[in-house]
């Protein structure tokens, strides 16, 4: 299974650099990098990413994740992945650059 992560250029920019992030300044305040799963990204795009004009969708690969990863309820008490560690290079399977668009940010297929 994948999880997904959205960056804003400038966050995507620091990750390649630094090789890892431990996320954007709401991932830093929660102690722990928000993931969301192929059906929660389109709403996470919506409520948290609706005023940029570009974000970079990572695809994560759970299994590298797994020891560190916690299914904990968040938004309307679904279930979502969170990560308590740094996201690394390596746990990422690919990316996508998303543009808004006049429907917002369309992923194309996930999973």
């Amino acid at each position: 299974m994948l999880a997904y992560k959205i960056l804003r250029p400038a966050e995507w920019a620091r990750m390649q650099r630094d090789g890892q992030t431990d996320g954007a300044p709401v991932d830093l305040a929660d102690g722990y990098v928000h993931l969301s799963t192929a059906g929660q990204v389109a709403e996470t795009l919506r409520k948290h990413f609706a005023d940029e004009e570009e974000v970079q969708l990572l695809a994560c690969g759970e299994g590298s994740m797994a020891a560190d990863l916690r299914w904990e309820p968040s938004r309307g008490g679904a279930l979502f992945p969170h990560l308590y560690r740094p996201l690394r290079m390596s746990d990422i399977v690919w990316t996508r650059l998303l543009r808004r668009g006049e429907n917002g940010h369309e992923t194309g297929p996930l999973e």
